[in-house]
């Protein structure tokens, strides 16, 4: 019996495509633009789970693009949740720590109030909701920072600017938790097997690499692991302005998902090393 994950190319789908018994579909399979079409194909491939790791990730872009971000990301998910409560399978989607407003210095608990920054946010916000509403068996796992060896990610940014410069400023000031792809797919799949046999396991979790960091310290220890000598100085968000407001709270609360799913936070730094295994080098 087959786990349908919507998304091919991204990085937690690259990851998910390596497990057993996994149908992953590309966006030629499945349009997130056409919910509809995302539903029939769930009706069509009969699955025993469905995991949505595709969205419209374009952070910046959103802001201009409200409405095609809140459809991939509010309307898709929103009906391949309906369906699945039809059918009477899981789905597990991951949502994102932007959902929050940054504010204050304690980890953000699944429970706590939302307040989107931008658009992107509101998206995603907007999916949780529909998933909810859609009454089936479902877990939303809000996650941050992702990062593995595949498509454009941090890690793989300051490999490459490392590599050609002997100082870089980064931003100091978003606090939050790296989180290794692989790490984000093992918890997806884990949690859908779990959610087959025990649908009351439904609800909102959280789900980041510890321990919590700075973007500047991350930069530190990839280079630090890469052995690349590139001195990081720390800069305020304010000095790197970008078309959407960043978080400046990204920290997460992941007890929970400890406690109902036995899934335990990851050690991003054991991650990084994995992603650079993986890499071999190349930037």
């Amino acid at each position: 019996m087959t786990l349908l994950v919507f998304g091919k190319t991204g990085q937690v789908a690259q990851e998910l495509a390596a497990f057993d018994a996994v149908t992953c579909l590309s966006r030629a399979e499945a349009d997130l633009s056409d919910p509809a079409a995302c539903a029939a194909t769930i009706r069509s491939a009969q699955p025993v789970a469905v995991i949505n790791a595709a969205a419209y990730t374009a952070v910046d872009k959103a802001e201009e693009d409200e409405a095609s971000a809140t459809v991939i990301n509010g309307e898709a998910p929103g009906a391949m949740a309906r369906t699945c409560a039809d059918l009477g399978i899981p789905f597990v989607s991951i949502s994102t720590d932007y959902v929050f407003d940054g504010s204050g210095t304690q980890p953000w608990k699944p429970g706590d109030a939302t307040g989107p920054l931008g658009a992107y946010g509101r998206s995603k916000l907007a999916g949780e909701q529909k998933i909810v509403a859609a009454g089936g068996a479902f877990a939303i796992l809000r996650t941050s920072w992702v990062v593995s060896a595949h498509g454009n990610n941090f890690v793989k940014t300051m490999l490459r600017l490392g590599g050609d410069r002997d100082a870089l400023s980064i931003v100091a000031d978003q606090i939050g938790g790296p989180t290794p792809a692989r790490d984000i797919a093992t918890a997806c799949v884990q949690m859908a097997q779990q959610l087959i046999k025990d649908p009351g396991k439904s609800g909102t979790y959280h789900f980041a690499g510890a321990p919590m960091c700075s973007w500047a310290d991350f930069a530190r220890e990839i280079f630090a692991q890469a052995d690349i000598e590139c001195m990081v100085t720390d800069i305020a968000s304010a000095d790197y302005p970008t078309p959407a407001q960043r978080p400046l709270n990204s920290r997460m609360d992941c007890a929970l998902l400890e406690t109902v799913f036995d899934i335990s936070q990851p050690d991003w730094r054991l991650g990084l090393n994995d992603i650079l295994k993986d890499l071999g080098g190349r930037r």
